[in-house]
Formats: C-alpha cells, structure tokens, sequence
C-alpha cells in the first residue's frame, strides 16, 4: 500500500500549526498596552502656529496705511503667499521695526507705470537693524527695489531686482549681500553701507554703478557688466577679489585709499565713453595685484604715489599702463615666442625673474 501522501501531510499541518502560534505570540508583544496611561486625552498633533510659525503678509496680519499696501510694525519672521501689484502712490511693504525677517517665497513685488518714487520694500523709519529680506523678484518701483539704508546689520539674499526707478538694492551699514542680481535699474544695481559684504551678486545694466560698497567692506565672487558707471566701487579700506568686470561705461573696478584689488578679471571697461581703465586707484597704500586687465582705455591706472603694484598682466589697452611717480611697480614687456610651442617646453623667457614683476603681453 502506498502511504507516502500521509507521510508527507503530517509536517505540512505541523509547520501551518506552528507559524499560526507565532503569528499570535508576534501580536502580544506588538500590541501595545491595553490599558492607557491615566489622565485625560490629549492631542499629539501640532498647532497651525507650531507647523507654520511665521507671520503671513495679509490685509489682515499687516494692514497697510496711507503710503503702503502692506507695514510691518513688529519683530518677527514674515512671509508672502502670493504676488504683490503696486499702486499709486505707495511702497509695497513698508518695515517700520527690527529684528524682521521676510522671506518672499519666490512671489514677485512689481510696480506700476506711473506711481510715483515708491519703493518695492522700504523702511518707514530710521535707526534700525538686523532685517533680513530673501528669496524673490522686485522689479518696475518707482522708486528703489529693495531700500533698507536706514538699517545696521542686515541680510539680503537671492533677490533678483530689475526695472527700478531708484537703484535695485541699498543694503545699509554692516549688511551682508548674497546671491542678489540687479538688472536695468536706474540707480546703482546694488549699494551696501561701510562695513559690508557683498559675495556672489550680479550687476548689469544698471544706469549708476554696478556694485558700490562703502568703507571697509568685502566684494568677493562678483560679475558687473555693461554698467553705466563703474562696474565695482570700493571705499578705503575695503577688499575687492576674484571678480569679474567688463564692458562698464567706467572704470572696471575703482578704489579709493587702503585697499587691496586682488586676482580680478577686467576686460573692455571704458566701453562706448573710450574713458575708463579696468583698475583705477585713485589714492594711496593700495595694494593691487595678480589681476589681468584687457581691451579697456588703461590697463591699471594709479593716480597717486605711495601703491604697490606687482603680478598683475595688462594687454590691448590703449595705454597698458598709467602708474604715477613713487610707486613700487616694475613693468616688464614680454617678448612674444617667435616659434610654435608644442610638448612641455619652448617660447622666451618673460624677460625678469622677480616674482612680484607685472607683465605686458
């Protein structure tokens, strides 16, 4: 007699038997307590303020007055919910208190033909700090964008600011600038007070300067190009490095006294005026160096005695060099090679072996 399906069944239920037993043990132990905590019920979900813990620009959250649509009167964080269309005769949004930031959230603030000097954001009074404004278009005020001057320590970034009738941004004293563009404004693309940064930030077309920051301040990482002023102005003391200036109706990059221009690409500045170098110092203890200045009316142009000039190139200027008597400058003209260059070495010696030696090519 064949019993090999017995045989075989037996294990089969013994297995179902035993899975079915840990099934059961599984959900004791993942059950949980039977019995909750004593007390009453209480919510485990957050609060609309705990999910979104900042203020919204609204008619009802901050009403407008006589010259603004909207006015921020408390410190706190902001933030827009949608595009904002000026009108006649007032700001966008008006701050009239510190310690505000308001983050545009990618929404656009546009003027309207004909409104009056008006600006897109403006402070309504003075003698404020720490405002922080980020993330969003102004374009086609009246007046400037974006006008916080009145203000020490601020914070402006990636704000795009086109078609004012004022300049696109005014930062203020102390202020740091990041990652702003200001296009066709008919002020200066952007200005920031003494004492500040400005990193990252594109200026083009602009009617006034491209980039202008005052005493002490930092421009670093920059593009300002076809500018009807300078492309960069810096007050004494400040730092202008790793730049890129070309095609200004102006000097490229122009300094006053005690200031450091450094590894800067200058090129064609000077443009349509045939007036304009691509570095211009116009007063003493400057130290400019390792830039390359091209295609402009002068190369590096230094006004006064009492600079250093060292490592820098200049070529296809009208006049590579404008150097004033009693500073500390060699400029030695490269011989071109008179043979190919093709493998690892050939060409001419530059013509000096002093390493802070500036060159004409």
């Amino acid at each position: 007699m064949n019993t090999s399906p017995r045989i075989l069944r037996a294990p089969r239920i013994t297995l179902a038997i035993a899975s079915a037993a840990l099934l059961v043990a599984a959900g004791f132990v993942f059950a949980g307590p039977l019995h909750p905590p004593a007390g009453p019920v209480t919510s485990t979900y957050k609060t609309l303020t705990e999910v979104e813990p900042r203020i919204a620009i609204n008619a009802a959250n901050t009403p407008g007055d006589a010259d603004s649509l909207f006015k921020i009167t408390q410190r706190g964080s902001y933030y827009l919910t949608g595009n904002i269309t000026g009108v006649i005769g007032k700001h966008g949004i008006e701050i009239v208190a510190s310690g505000v930031t308001l983050d545009l959230m990618g929404f656009d603030l546009s003027g309207i033909p004909a409104m009056g000097a008006f600006d897109g954001v403006s402070l309504g009074v003075g003698n404020l700090a720490n405002i922080t404004i980020r993330n969003g278009s102004v374009r086609a005020w009246g007046g400037d964008g974006i006008d916080v001057n009145f203000s020490d320590n601020n914070l402006l970034d990636g704000l795009r600011v086109q078609g004012n009738g004022g300049s696109g941004i005014i930062a203020g004293t102390t202020s740091t600038v990041t990652g702003c563009t200001a296009f066709a404004n008919t002020g200066n693309g952007i200005s920031a007070g003494f004492g500040s940064t400005v990193t990252g930030c594109t200026a083009q077309s602009n009617i006034g300067d491209g980039i202008f920051a005052g005493s002490g301040s930092t421009v670093t990482g920059c593009t300002a190009s076809f500018n009807s002023g300078d492309g960069i102005s810096a007050g004494s003391g400040s730092t202008v490095t790793g730049c890129t200036a070309s095609t200004n109706f102006g000097d490229g990059i122009q300094v006053n006294f005690d200031c450091r221009v450094t590894d800067n690409t200058c090129d064609s500045n000077g443009f349509s005026t045939g007036d304009g170098a691509g570095i211009h110092a116009t007063g003493t203890d400057n130290r400019i160096e390792g830039n390359n200045c091209t295609d402009a009316d002068r190369g590096i142009d230094v006004d006064v005695a009492g600079n250093i000039i060292i490592r820098n190139t200049c070529s296809g200027n009208t006049s590579n060099w404008e150097i004033a008597v009693g500073n500390v400058c060699l400029v030695i003209l490269a011989t071109p090679t008179v043979a190919a260059i093709s493998g690892d070495s050939g060409g001419l010696s530059p013509g000096s072996t002093n390493p802070n030696a500036n060159f004409t090519y």
